[in-house]
Formats: C-alpha cells, structure tokens, sequence
C-alpha cells in the first residue's frame, strides 16, 4: 500500500541549542545553562562546549564530567505550589537558616528551580519547576505575569501616596511601580492592610516602593503567580502539585 503523501512527515532537522537541552533536563535554568557553558563547566562529545552551540540526541553531554543521561535531557515538566512562611530562605545553601529547598519533595528527574523568590521576612507563594526552559520563559519580563500581594504597612496611605506609588519611582536606577492597590475595609489606627499587584517582580520592590513614601512593610504574603493562586487550604510549610499552565 502506498503511503498518501499528504501524512508523510519528513522528520524535523531542527537540533536545540545546548543551553536549551540543560534547562529542560531541569538541571537549571537557562541563563546559569549559559554561565555554566561559558565557564567551561559542560562538554559535549568531549569538548569544552560553546555558548550558542547546538546538539543531537546522539551528542554526549557531560556538566561537570558527569554524564547526562538521555532519559533526562527532555524532562516531563512537573509544577509544584509551595506555601512558603516567615524565616525561610529561597536559597540552596541556608546561611543559617532553613530553606525552602528542604521541605520539598524529590522531583523523578532534574531538579526543582524557583520561579521567583521571596526574602526571608515574607511567605505566600512559590512555584518550583523541574524544567528549567519553562523557567525561564516563566520569570522572562515579556510574560509580564501578575504578581499579587497582601501586605501590611506600618501607617497610613495617602492618596498622594498611591498616586506616587501607582506613577512609578526610579531607585537605584530601576523603575519601580505598582500596578494596582486595593485597600482592605479594616482599619487600624497603627497600619493598614493593602492588596497590590506587580506585573515584574524586581528585587524587594514593595518594600522599595513603600519605603520611597516614608512607610514600612511589617507583613507581606505572595496570593498570585500569573494563573496560579495560593489555595486558602494549603497550611504554610506544605505543597502542592499541580498542571503546567501554558503562556498566554
């Protein structure tokens, strides 16, 4: 019988690039890929390898001499949730202090990469990925994924304020804003609960913000990572998996 040419696939010719193979294997995410390549840590074929450098299923791949195994260079990507409490730290090595990394579970294949942090003083939300590609393409500024907070000040916030707030403000050279600022109906004659919304999340930037108007952030709990939401029954220091969401 003859095949109809119409379902003939010629087979795909395209080979990712080696920074590509190493974040999906979930070994990191794509950016430390490229450090790692251009500090001379990975091989390919037994090759110093090359930032920008392609490779085949049939390449060997090494970091560090250790071989890696085909059956990880495309990791099914696994999603996890973590509510994250007060006093840990989004760090590998803990400096002292407990890190998120050790209350999670062991991913089948790679290892889990944080989407984002949070520091030390704040809890809330956390997205780990086995796949470092999606990652990246998570976290990239393009995204522009919402990231939504509950947070307490020390004070009250004017209107002047939120103007402020909400127009932007330049510190150490980055352009900070928020987005949205909703105020909670409880008030106190001590601080104020708010509901903020960021769409990139740069280093410590409510409380930058904040600090910009002459007010301290005392609380400050992560609701909402672009479509994924904190569930109101996940207890702090526990997880969740859940399905990979697609980029709209």
């Amino acid at each position: 019988m003859k095949q109809n040419p119409q379902n003939t696939k010629t087979p795909s010719t395209d080979t990712p690039r080696l920074q590509k193979v190493l974040a999906q294997a979930g070994l990191a995410s794509r950016r430390e890929a490229e450090h790692w390549i251009e500090s001379g840590r990975v091989t390919v074929n037994g090759q110093r390898a090359v930032l920008g450098q392609k490779v085949s299923a049939t390449d060997q791949i090494a970091v560090d001499g250790k071989p890696l195994e085909k059956s990880t260079q495309s990791t099914e990507p696994l999603v996890l949730l973590y509510h994250k409490p007060e006093g840990e730290i989004c760090s590998r090595q803990g400096q002292g202090f407990p890190t998120v990394f050790e209350q999670l579970p062991s991913p089948a294949e790679g290892r889990w990469i944080s989407v984002g942090r949070l520091d030390l003083n704040s809890s809330g939300l956390l997205l780990f990925t086995n796949n470092g590609d999606l990652a990246n393409q998570w976290m990239h500024p393009s995204t522009e994924w919402v990231r939504r907070y509950q947070i307490r000040v020390d004070g009250e916030v004017t209107e002047q304020m939120e103007a402020k707030l909400c127009q932007g403000i330049v510190d150490k050279g980055e352009y900070l804003k928020l987005w949205e600022l909703y105020r909670y109906p409880v008030k106190s004659t001590r601080n104020q609960w708010l509901e903020v919304t960021l769409k990139q999340g740069k280093n410590r930037e409510i409380r930058r913000l904040f600090a910009a108007v002459g007010l301290q952030v005392s609380r400050l709990i992560r609701i909402q990572y672009g479509p994924y939401e904190l569930p109101e029954d996940l207890p702090p220091g526990e997880y969740v998996f859940v399905p990979v969401q697609a980029l709209d």
